[in-house]
């Protein structure tokens, strides 16, 4: 019971995953032919349904009647098979490859705008560095006025000119090593300012590049390709081309033969419930043969006319059955 059971189950299996790797395979090579004439979208869609559709029909036909199909047709519909195989396979490529381009582009530009962000750090990291030389600078030209500032009677300050240290009492000088001051001192705040602002700056950066690093996750779709490509020392491209042509060619053609296996699994069902019956054949009845009284066996005697002519039983008999028809005939039901 079990496996009459397992007999009638298994073909259903059969003829389930050939719909199943038919029609995702349809599905794929549908919409990735539409891609490819986006200009009209529909009719390529309803043409390359029925164009797959047929191709699993052809595919049973030339398996159920291979033996009594004419030879023309039958190469005929062998290359128109095999062609549609390979559209279906050339479908699915244009619908994986647009997959892969719409996400690499994604990543690409992530890419581009992180470089962005890294090169507009670096040149806030600059200008801080910038800012802090010029803050030492300034802090130290500070320190010289406050010290030249600090006795009351004598001022000394450097001259550029004769480049040497001059000791002076004049209240003008004072004047204007007091007003050098006031002016390095509102530099340096100046100069605060704009650090505050490059920190905060580079603050933002760091967290802008945080956020796009955390939320990529078009990186994270091509981590395992990005890995492979580390690996065979391969460009990405390449390696997704390969994965793709392995796809395609396991793809359609494992559709065809699971089909054309479905179709055997369930002819396998109807032979194996045909089982021919034997034939009995009646023997003959053995036949018992009599000799009459005074008879001799296997010798012919000649017939007298008595024996010859019908008794009158038998003749009330046909006329009995001889009404009996002319009723029929006379009043048929």
């Amino acid at each position: 019971m079990w496996k009459k059971i397992q007999k009638r189950i298994f073909p259903l299996i059969v003829s389930l995953s050939a719909l199943s790797v038919a029609g995702s395979a349809a599905f794929y090579s549908v919409f990735g032919l539409s891609k490819l004439f986006a200009g009209a979208a529909t009719q390529v869609i309803i043409m390359a349904g029925s164009l797959e559709f047929a191709k699993l029909v052809t595919a049973s036909l030339l398996y159920q009647y291979w033996d009594t199909i004419n030879k023309v047709l039958k190469g005929y519909l062998m290359v128109a098979v095999f062609t549609l195989m390979v559209i279906t396979s050339g479908g699915i490529y244009g619908f994986l490859s647009a997959a892969y381009q719409s996400t690499a582009t994604q990543s690409e530009l992530l890419d581009k705008s992180l470089a962005i962000l890294n090169q507009k750090q670096i040149r806030f990291e600059e200008t801080k560095e910038d800012l802090n030389i010029e803050k030492i600078q300034l802090n130290q030209s500070i320190s010289d006025l406050r010290i030249s500032l600090s006795n009351p009677t004598q001022v000394q300050y450097y001259d550029t000119e004769a480049e040497q240290v001059i000791t002076t009492s004049s209240s003008s000088a004072r004047r204007a090593l007091q007003k050098e001051l006031s002016i390095s001192i509102e530099d340096r705040n100046a100069i605060n300012l704009k650090l505050e602002a490059v920190i905060d700056s580079i603050t933002l950066t760091d967290m802008a590049l945080l956020d796009k690093e955390i939320s990529n996750e078009s990186e994270r779709e091509l981590g395992p390709l990005r890995y492979l490509a580390g690996i065979t020392g391969w460009s990405m491209d390449r390696v997704v081309n390969w994965f793709l042509l392995i796809i395609i060619f396991v793809f359609d053609p494992l559709a065809i033969a699971l089909v054309v296996a479905a179709n055997f699994a369930f002819s396998q069902i109807k032979i194996s419930t045909f089982i021919p019956q034997p034939i009995k054949i009646k023997q003959p009845k053995k036949v018992k043969m009599s000799v009459p009284e005074g008879k001799e066996f296997d010798k012919s005697y000649p017939i007298s006319e008595k024996e010859n002519t019908p008794s009158e039983d038998l003749k009330a008999r046909i006329k009995k059955k001889q009404k009996r028809l002319k009723k029929k005939k006379q009043n048929p039901k």
